[in-house]
Protein backbone atom coordinates (compact mmCIF):
# COMPACT_ATOMS: atom_id res chain seq x y z
CA UNK A 1 0.00 0.00 0.00
CA UNK A 2 1.29 3.45 -0.92
CA UNK A 3 0.74 6.20 1.63
CA UNK A 4 0.93 9.78 0.40
CA UNK A 5 2.38 12.42 2.70
CA UNK A 6 2.26 16.20 2.77
CA UNK A 7 5.68 17.41 1.55
CA UNK A 8 5.69 20.27 4.06
CA UNK A 9 4.68 18.43 7.21
CA UNK A 10 5.18 14.73 6.53
CA UNK A 11 1.56 14.11 7.59
CA UNK A 12 -0.08 11.03 6.08
CA UNK A 13 -3.04 12.29 4.06
CA UNK A 14 -4.10 9.50 1.71
CA UNK A 15 -3.31 6.01 0.50
CA UNK A 16 -3.76 4.21 -2.79
CA UNK A 17 -6.55 2.13 -1.24
CA UNK A 18 -8.91 5.08 -1.87
CA UNK A 19 -9.91 5.70 -5.50
CA UNK A 20 -8.85 9.07 -6.88
CA UNK A 21 -8.46 10.89 -10.16
CA UNK A 22 -6.09 13.67 -11.11
CA UNK A 23 -7.72 16.93 -12.16
CA UNK A 24 -6.46 20.36 -13.18
CA UNK A 25 -3.37 19.03 -15.01
CA UNK A 26 -2.44 16.77 -12.11
CA UNK A 27 -2.31 19.63 -9.59
CA UNK A 28 -5.29 18.30 -7.63
CA UNK A 29 -6.61 14.88 -6.73
CA UNK A 30 -10.31 14.23 -6.44
CA UNK A 31 -10.66 11.43 -3.92
CA UNK A 32 -13.68 9.21 -3.52
CA UNK A 33 -14.64 8.69 0.10
CA UNK A 34 -17.54 6.73 1.55
CA UNK A 35 -19.77 7.28 4.53
CA UNK A 36 -19.22 4.61 7.18
CA UNK A 37 -20.95 4.08 10.51
CA UNK A 38 -18.66 4.15 13.50
CA UNK A 39 -19.57 3.22 17.03
CA UNK A 40 -22.02 0.69 18.40
CA UNK A 41 -22.09 -2.82 17.02
CA UNK A 42 -25.14 -5.00 17.60
CA UNK A 43 -23.85 -8.30 18.94
CA UNK A 44 -26.24 -11.17 19.68
CA UNK A 45 -24.56 -13.57 22.10
CA UNK A 46 -27.60 -15.80 22.43
CA UNK A 47 -28.52 -14.79 25.97
CA UNK A 48 -32.23 -14.69 26.68
CA UNK A 49 -32.67 -13.22 30.17
CA UNK A 50 -36.48 -13.37 30.10
CA UNK A 51 -36.46 -17.15 29.42
CA UNK A 52 -33.94 -17.69 32.19
CA UNK A 53 -35.94 -15.74 34.75
CA UNK A 54 -33.60 -12.80 34.60
CA UNK A 55 -34.24 -9.13 34.07
CA UNK A 56 -35.02 -7.77 30.66
CA UNK A 57 -32.00 -6.49 28.81
CA UNK A 58 -31.66 -2.86 29.73
CA UNK A 59 -29.47 -2.24 26.72
CA UNK A 60 -26.54 0.03 26.38
CA UNK A 61 -26.56 3.65 25.34
CA UNK A 62 -24.24 3.16 22.38
CA UNK A 63 -23.83 6.08 20.03
CA UNK A 64 -23.17 5.69 16.35
CA UNK A 65 -21.65 8.33 14.12
CA UNK A 66 -21.41 8.55 10.34
CA UNK A 67 -17.94 9.55 9.16
CA UNK A 68 -16.14 9.70 5.83
CA UNK A 69 -13.73 6.76 5.68
CA UNK A 70 -10.72 8.81 4.51
CA UNK A 71 -11.26 11.43 7.21
CA UNK A 72 -11.45 8.70 9.86
CA UNK A 73 -8.54 6.59 8.56
CA UNK A 74 -6.10 9.49 8.44
CA UNK A 75 -7.46 11.34 11.50
CA UNK A 76 -8.24 14.45 9.49
CA UNK A 77 -10.08 17.37 11.01
CA UNK A 78 -12.28 19.80 9.17
CA UNK A 79 -10.63 23.15 8.57
CA UNK A 80 -12.86 26.18 9.19
CA UNK A 81 -13.97 27.57 5.85
CA UNK A 82 -12.04 30.36 4.18
CA UNK A 83 -13.43 33.41 2.48
CA UNK A 84 -11.86 34.08 -0.93
CA UNK A 85 -9.28 36.55 0.39
CA UNK A 86 -8.15 34.15 3.14
CA UNK A 87 -7.95 31.29 0.66
CA UNK A 88 -5.80 33.25 -1.80
CA UNK A 89 -3.48 34.29 1.07
CA UNK A 90 -3.25 30.66 2.22
CA UNK A 91 -2.52 29.40 -1.31
CA UNK A 92 0.19 32.00 -1.93
CA UNK A 93 1.95 30.95 1.25
CA UNK A 94 1.49 27.26 0.51
CA UNK A 95 2.87 27.66 -3.03
CA UNK A 96 5.85 29.65 -1.74
CA UNK A 97 6.69 26.94 0.82
CA UNK A 98 5.98 23.97 -1.45
CA UNK A 99 7.83 25.04 -4.61
CA UNK A 100 11.38 24.61 -3.22
CA UNK A 101 10.47 21.11 -1.93
CA UNK A 102 9.73 19.90 -5.47
CA UNK A 103 12.30 18.42 -7.80
CA UNK A 104 13.57 21.09 -10.25
CA UNK A 105 11.82 19.60 -13.30
CA UNK A 106 8.52 19.44 -11.39
CA UNK A 107 8.84 23.04 -10.19
CA UNK A 108 8.30 24.42 -13.70
CA UNK A 109 5.26 22.24 -14.29
CA UNK A 110 3.90 23.22 -10.88
CA UNK A 111 4.37 26.94 -11.55
CA UNK A 112 2.71 26.56 -14.95
CA UNK A 113 -0.46 24.84 -13.66
CA UNK A 114 -0.99 25.88 -10.03
CA UNK A 115 -2.71 29.15 -10.92
CA UNK A 116 -5.39 27.28 -12.88
CA UNK A 117 -5.86 24.82 -10.02
CA UNK A 118 -6.19 27.69 -7.54
CA UNK A 119 -8.82 29.38 -9.74
CA UNK A 120 -10.68 26.07 -10.00
CA UNK A 121 -10.74 25.73 -6.20
CA UNK A 122 -11.80 29.36 -5.79
CA UNK A 123 -14.76 28.77 -8.10
CA UNK A 124 -15.90 25.90 -5.87
CA UNK A 125 -14.86 27.34 -2.51
CA UNK A 126 -18.39 27.58 -1.11
CA UNK A 127 -18.98 23.88 -1.91
CA UNK A 128 -15.73 22.54 -0.44
CA UNK A 129 -15.02 21.01 2.93
CA UNK A 130 -11.31 21.30 3.70
CA UNK A 131 -9.54 18.87 6.01
CA UNK A 132 -6.12 18.92 7.65
CA UNK A 133 -4.16 16.36 9.62
CA UNK A 134 -5.02 16.54 13.31
CA UNK A 135 -1.54 17.78 14.23
CA UNK A 136 -1.84 21.09 12.43
CA UNK A 137 1.25 22.71 10.93
CA UNK A 138 0.54 26.04 12.64
CA UNK A 139 3.04 28.10 10.66
CA UNK A 140 1.15 27.31 7.48
CA UNK A 141 -2.52 27.29 8.46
Amino acid sequence: MLVYQDLLTGDELLSDSFPYKEIENGMLWEVEGKWVVQGAVDVDIGANPSAEGGEEDEGVDDKTVKVVDIVDTFRLQEQPSFDKKQFVTFMKRYIKLLTPKLEPEKQELFKKHIEGATKFLLSKLSDLQLYVYCLIFFDLY
